[in-house]
């Protein structure tokens, strides 16, 4: 089958522009490729716009066919740009002593309290005589296998010398409890958030160019208030309640959580219990230092008939508590990008939080008054110690206690 004439036509105009740049034997070699690609009839299309013999356009087929020795080089060595790191020796040293963590270069210089970005430390390195662009550093950067990082969240500050020794205890405690059927619960309150047109984190589906309108500034609306979300998650059966504040988050506000998780879902879920084991963070409403928590706990326990156990995470281990990544970071997913403009939407948006893993949520408006500053006195941190009801246990006493609801024999 013969080659179109107007392909013939092509050839001939790429072959009169490239085939004067190349020498003998790239010219035949090119030739030989466009034949094979045109298949039968190739070799005298292309003859015909090369204006050369078939013979040559043959042999060209058949040193590419015969797998020849690729081109030797065109240029001679050595030629062509020179890397810039070798124009300029001192380049990448100058450049790394600008970015080492903990020196940043000069001490004087103010790129160091700048944001270190390509642009600024070019400029910089220019200042010092090191003509660089933008796109280079970032090669270089690459190089020495650095790459753009975020602040990371390890430091815990000082470790106390017993927190792994307090994480055994207190996973021995939930262990003893969960095989007898006692139930677990991890409590503590999550961040405060201002009620009303305020942005809240996050986004969501939405009709394009309509975002939700909230406030410029995040002033905290008088009448509305605060939500204080305080929640109590039940680790072995997977589900929160959460008591949602109005007043001020303390001791006896956490408590009055419990008992009404207790009132509402607890005895239910537990018919048979006769002891209940905490899991709280050492500090804030619920801390071990707190004398109002543990009064309060110690009249839960009269009320209820429940042995009291609470065991608190050492400092700077809050993280650990489960309640923070299983129940408030998946209440912070279910209404990112959503203004919460009353305490009845948060409730509500709190209620429907669900997970796949089988997460189930209640919530409720806690609407009472828990003042702030109430004293319990020596007094009666003694009475409650001598009378039994409050027993410390032997590993680490004050974080580690028990609430009993009776003076025991």
């Amino acid at each position: 089958m013969a080659v179109a004439v107007d392909v013939v036509e092509g050839l001939a105009a790429k072959f009169a522009a490239l085939l004067p740049h190349l020498d003998e034997r790239q010219r035949r070699l090119a030739m030989g490729a466009e034949a094979r690609s045109l298949g039968h009839g190739g070799i005298k299309a292309v003859a015909e716009a090369a204006g050369v013999s078939a013979v040559t356009v043959s042999a060209g087929v058949a040193e590419l066919e015969g797998g020849g020795e690729p081109l030797g080089r065109a240029r001679a060595p050595g030629g062509g740009r020179k890397k810039l790191t070798e124009i300029d020796p001192g380049l990448k040293a100058a450049l790394l002593a600008l970015v080492e963590p903990g020196s940043r270069g000069d001490p004087e210089s103010p790129l160091r309290w700048t944001t270190l970005s390509l642009r600024n430390l070019a400029a910089e390195l220019g200042a010092a005589g090191h003509r660089v662009s933008a796109p280079t550093v970032a090669r270089l950067l690459r190089e020495e296998h650095f790459s753009l990082q975020g602040n990371a969240k390890t430091a815990e500050g000082r470790q106390h010398p017993d927190r792994d020794g307090q994480f055994r205890h207190i996973s021995e405690q939930a262990s003893a409890h969960q095989a007898a059927g006692q139930p677990v619960v991890s409590v503590d309150a999550k961040k405060k958030e201002n009620v009303g047109e305020f942005k809240n984190a996050g986004r969501e589906w939405r009709p394009g160019g309509d975002p939700e309108r909230v406030n410029v500034y995040d002033f905290i609306d008088k009448e509305k208030g605060k939500a204080i979300p305080y929640g109590v998650y039940d680790i072995g059966a997977n589900a929160g309640w959460v008591s949602v504040g109005t007043d001020h988050d303390t001791a006896a506000f956490a408590v009055q959580t419990i008992r009404t998780w207790w009132q509402r879902a607890g005895q239910d879920a537990y018919p048979d219990a006769t002891r209940l084991l905490i899991c709280a963070d050492g500090g804030g409403s619920n801390g071990y230092r707190t004398r109002l928590w543990k009064t309060e706990l110690a009249a839960l326990a009269a009320e209820t008939g429940l042995q009291i156990t609470v065991c608190h995470f050492p400092p700077g281990t809050s993280k650990w508590n489960k309640i923070e990544h299983r129940l408030f970071s998946q209440i912070s997913m279910n209404w990112r990008g959503r203004p919460l403009t009353s305490h009845e939407v948060i409730v509500s948006l709190i209620a429907n939080t669900r997970t796949r893993t089988g997460l189930t949520v209640a919530a409720e408006l806690d609407q009472g008054n828990y003042p702030k500053g109430i004293k319990i006195t020596d007094c009666e941190m003694r009475d409650l110690e001598q009378s039994r009801r409050l027993r410390r246990h032997d590993w680490h006493p004050e974080w580690n206690y028990c609430l009993s609801p009776v003076n025991p024999p």
